[in-house]
């Protein structure tokens, strides 16, 4: 790695030599510039030296462009993300903001959004999985790069690494590591020198100088870093639950609650060059020349701070923004909170941009200081669906889409007319299935807190739990064979039909209590749970696979279709596996391995069989080629959490939203080639 040039230059320190000498002042300049030059020497030899010793590989490519070779940020470009997928419009939720070249940059899981000064015009749109990688944006940030003539703009994401947007270029340029835990990136700290410096999710603070790219230091290394601030002397690292870090002059002092922090979780930094404030879940530390001095705002969930003038300005998870003055004695001071559309809202990042400070909430961006309150400059882009994680998807007989989510309900839409329906409450809460019962009018929709019945208008009429004769009142799935549900559960299964309720469990045979999973077809019914796969014909069993008694992989089962007279079986931990007619289990080159199948996230139409795994995106199941294909370019997430298909289009479900292609269109199928 080439050496960090921290710091001024030395023809710099020796004019300041000069002057103090001619001052009078020889001996106190000595040792000033003794004092930096020893801090600055420590960090760039200790960089150096680790760099050398732990390097780590990484490819660097322009996004739209041909595959570049790893550290060649010249390489040629590779091709953008697949065009193939349309996404449906999800509720914003911006999570930061930052200013380059007088352009508002905000970030959200969704993508970013470059505006002109003042938020006056949209200039351009990056969204994730078209534009971008298929990785949520976590935090940007405005600095110099090396190599570049002006600043650029730094964005780290939750799986795919560092962003670097250049204005000059109009262009990103991805720096991906090749092992995929230094790609899970937290945080983000410029420096001055045009190096970068990154937190992760458990391996503390990196270092990208624009050629090499390593672990920045051994003392601040396998962290789970939340939050970074500082310079190229005074370092400050947040993290999980260790406190915060001072790191300088290559050594590093951690701060915790025996040394006055008031939390071990940091959420947020802020430092200047007198001061360090670090805030936690019930208060803010303020640090002097590296100690402890005060609590400010005790009991308040400090989200994102910032330092304007004599204030901190405390952006907070339930209360809005706060204010805290800081040139008085006592620990807590007055706090103004401000007042109008942002009290009580949950504040994500806090931002000072021509002087004025302005809070990034999930529904906008704001002005602070005008009355009365704020002035809103921007406001999240109006939505067809009411959130991003999505659990379940369906389509009703009338081609409505139902789309379950983990943990806020569901949305009825009409894609023909672009208007949904919102229903959540204490039932209809975290959705882990929905099937719709054709035969009876009705859609059962399986729930942490029961089983919902609606009719075909969508109305709420039934809620099935313990009381009404489930085994369970957590239902995580359930399937229509003829007259009867089945509905599966933590504790067993659940038989409904004319004649009521009759319930199976591990005392009756079933190879485990904690069913996930349902697979119909005739009289067979196969139950995928945490220790194997049942096979029960007409409601009674006749067979139990699990690693121990057969050939399959891995006992936990999280989703089943039936293809023909065959069985495709996802699992938690070795993909996708096949039971076959003669029941005997068949793994597959591409589809079976060490990852996970996202519990009933498995789909199969007359020509394709379709999986959504948990972080390598979807696998496709040709059934004439007899091959699987992995998509991952051109989703909005690579967890894939359901399936749907209608009208010739497949809609993927994700952690972050849904996107549709149509199937025959699918990017690296066989028919295309």
């Amino acid at each position: 790695m080439t050496p960090m040039n921290l710091g001024p230059g030395l023809s710099r320190k020796l004019i300041l030599l000069l002057v103090l000498a001619a001052a009078g002042t020889l001996s106190a300049a000595a040792f000033v510039f003794g004092t930096f030059w020893n801090a600055s020497r420590a960090l760039d030899d200790s960089a150096a030296r680790l760099s050398a010793e732990s390097e780590i590989p990484f490819t660097v490519r322009t996004l739209g462009a041909q595959p570049a070779s790893t550290q060649d940020p010249t390489a040629a470009p590779i091709a953008a993300p697949s065009g193939a997928f349309e996404r449906l419009a999800s509720a914003g939720a911006y999570r930061d903001a930052a200013i380059l070249d007088g352009h508002i940059f905000l970030a959200g899981p969704s993508g970013i959004w470059e505006y002109a000064p003042g938020g006056r015009q949209l200039l351009n749109e990056y969204l994730v999985g078209a534009d971008l990688p298929s990785a949520e944006p976590t935090r940007m940030a405005a600095g110099l790069a090396r190599g570049a003539p002006g600043s650029v703009l730094y964005v780290v994401t939750s799986g795919e690494g560092l962003l670097i947007y250049d204005p000059k270029r109009e262009a990103f340029t991805q720096i991906r590591a090749d092992e995929r835990r230094f790609r899970d990136l937290t945080a983000v700290l410029p420096l001055t020198t045009g190096q970068v410096l990154l937190g992760t999710g458990r391996d503390g603070v990196l270092v990208y100088d624009g050629e090499q790219f390593a672990p920045f230091h051994p003392a601040i290394a396998k962290l789970q870093v939340t939050a970074l601030a500082g310079n190229e002397t005074e370092l400050w690292v947040g993290t999980l639950d260790r406190g915060v870090i001072r790191f300088r002059a290559g050594e590093s002092h951690a701060f915790s609650e025996p040394d006055g922090l008031p939390d071990p979780q940091v959420l947020s930094i802020a430092a200047n060059e007198t001061a360090a404030y670090v805030g936690t879940p019930i208060g803010v530390a303020e640090f002097k020349s590296g100690e402890f001095a005060r609590t400010l705002a005790d009991g308040f969930f400090a989200n994102s701070l910032l330092v304007h003038g004599n204030r901190l300005v405390i952006g907070t998870l339930d209360e809005g923004v706060v204010e805290v003055p800081l040139d008085v004695r006592r620990s807590r001071g007055p706090i103004h909170a401000e007042a109008g559309q942002l009290a009580g809202t949950p504040i994500a990042r806090l931002i000072e941009a021509g002087g004025q400070v302005m809070a990034v909430a999930a529904g906008g961006l704001y002005r602070l200081g005008a009355q009365p309150g704020e002035e809103e400059v921007l406001r999240a882009h109006e939505a067809l669906l009411s959130d991003r994680n999505i659990s379940a998807l369906s389509f009703d007989p009338s081609g409505r889409l139902w789309v379950g989510y983990f943990d806020r309900g569901l949305d009825i839409v009409d894609l023909a007319s672009g208007q949904s329906r919102h229903i959540e409450n204490e039932h209809v809460f975290c959705v882990n299935r929905i099937t719709h019962d054709t035969a009876r009018d009705r859609t059962a929709v399986a729930t942490a807190n029961g089983l919902v019945l609606f009719d075909l208008a969508g109305r709420q009429q039934e809620v099935l739990g313990r009381e009404q004769g489930l085994i369970s009142s957590h239902v995580t799935d359930v399937v229509v064979q003829g007259d009867a549900m089945t509905v599966a559960t933590p504790a067993g299964i659940t038989f409904l039909d004319a004649r009521g309720a009759r319930s199976l469990y591990a005392f009756h045979g079933l190879v485990n209590n904690h069913v996930y999973a349902l697979g119909a077809s005739g009289d067979r019914l196969l139950a995928g749970t945490l220790g194997g796969l049942s096979v029960l014909d007409a409601g009674v069993i006749q067979a139990a696979y699990t690693t121990a008694n057969s050939a399959l992989e891995h006992n936990w089962i999280t989703a089943i279709v039936p293809i023909e007279n065959e069985w495709f079986v996802g699992t938690y931990g070795a993909g996708v596996l096949k039971l076959t007619a003669n029941n005997t289990w068949q793994g597959f080159p591409v589809a079976t391995g060490a990852f996970e199948i996202n519990p009933n996230a498995m789909l199969a139409t007359p020509e394709r069989v379709y999986a959504g795994s948990l972080g390598c995106g979807l696998y496709v199941y040709e059934k004439a080629a007899d091959r699987w294909t992995t998509i991952v370019d051109g989703l909005p997430s690579d967890n894939v959490t359901a399936l749907a298909v209608r009208d010739g289009y497949l809609y993927v479900g994700t952690t972050n939203g849904i996107v549709r292609a149509r199937e025959d269109g699918l990017p690296g199928l066989s028919r295309q080639r």
